[in-house]
């Protein structure tokens, strides 16, 4: 039991107390039963994208039971709206091993996701359908109700200004022509391919004695927005990719665990406003032959994919960046919201 299962007699007497129309929840598989008792709606916030959603815990997939072995897990499951979106051995080995996983109260990890998806009243996404369209009208239909969007959430720009030091550091080169990299708080890589990834770097011939290593906090909104970067290698976390797609750097992604994954393949092989860095299949493993591929094909000038992703990407940019569009998004959503209890 977790800390936050002993506090579920605590939580009824403050919602009894308080009497809310709807509770506003993310992982607490709990919830739905004890707002259903109390006559309050509730609504999941999930923190894990449509398109992972759908492919990891659409009632088509899991309603096969905790068995399903790593061959079913390379597929979409039945209705999904995108073939294109797979998963490679090493990743359906990692997500197959989460079936044996239990997270408090002795509850199966999936199977804790799966109870608050399956029965709260309706399920909140930060997103758009101009990004993940067909994933929410599949996740709709599959858990039979609706799915509130907030739109894309782009953060407002920092008050704060970018540090000096990198001003005058990324002022020196040329327009385009610097590669930020990535991973965000929580990747750590091991040594051997930290090592393969700078020399990849290097491979690119972009480099060149040229590079800086920060191990401290970045001001990532504020590099993206210098006129010197032209690719970001990320690892395509939510937060990094609502960051990314209004820039105009060019992406390079490079998933690893999670909604990583779905999320890379989407914006490879769907959206196609980035290219994927290429891994071992079994052991999912990349090389400096492979970092130094993707970064080719989308900073030369003469790459025709390096073209593709970046019109793909410029025209994503400009809808996302359209007047009104998260202003529509936060209407629509407390439209919703008001209708789930009238």
């Amino acid at each position: 039991m977790t800390a936050m299962d002993c506090t579920q007699s605590d939580i009824e007497c403050f919602l009894r107390e308080l009497k809310p129309s709807i509770v506003y929840f993310d992982f607490t598989h709990w919830i739905p039963s004890l707002t259903r008792h109390l006559g309050i709606k509730c609504v999941q916030h999930c923190i894990i994208s449509p398109v992972t959603i759908g492919y990891n815990l659409a009632p088509a997939r899991h309603l096969h039971g905790s068995n399903l072995t790593e061959a079913e897990y390379m597929k979409p499951p039945s209705g999904f709206p995108d073939s294109s979106i797979m998963l490679h051995v090493h990743e359906a080995r990692a997500l197959a091993a989460t079936n044996t996983w239990k997270f408090g109260s002795d509850v199966l990890f999936n199977d804790h996701l799966y109870t608050s998806l399956s029965q709260s009243d309706a399920l909140g996404f930060r997103t758009c359908k101009e990004v993940e369209g067909p994933y929410v009208e599949y996740i709709e239909n599959q858990f039979g109700k609706p799915v509130l969007l907030s739109g894309p959430a782009i953060p407002e720009p920092p008050t704060s200004a970018l540090d000096q030091m990198w001003v005058l550091w990324l002022g020196g080169f040329n327009a385009g022509s610097v590669i930020y990299c990535s991973f965000g708080s929580e990747c750590t890589l091991k040594q051997d391919q930290f090592q393969e990834l700078l020399l990849g770097f290097e491979l690119s011939e972009r480099v060149q004695g040229r590079g800086i290593v920060d191990g401290g906090w970045i001001q990532q909104q504020l590099i993206l927005q210098q006129p010197s970067i032209g690719c970001f290698v990320m690892h395509c976390g939510s937060g990094s990719l609502s960051e990314a797609l209004v820039n105009q750097c060019q992406l390079v992604l490079l998933p690893n665990v999670g909604d990583q994954i779905s999320n890379a393949r989407m914006m490879s092989n769907n959206l196609k406003v980035g290219v994927e860095v290429e891994k071992g299949e079994e052991d999912g493993l990349f090389t400096k032959e492979s970092v130094c591929k993707a970064v080719r094909s989308v900073m030369d000038d003469d790459s025709e994919v390096g073209r593709d992703v970046r019109a793909e990407h410029t025209k994503l940019r400009q809808l996302l960046l359209s007047n009104n569009l998260e202003t529509s998004y936060i209407e629509t959503f407390c439209e919703k919201l008001q209708a789930l209890v009238t």
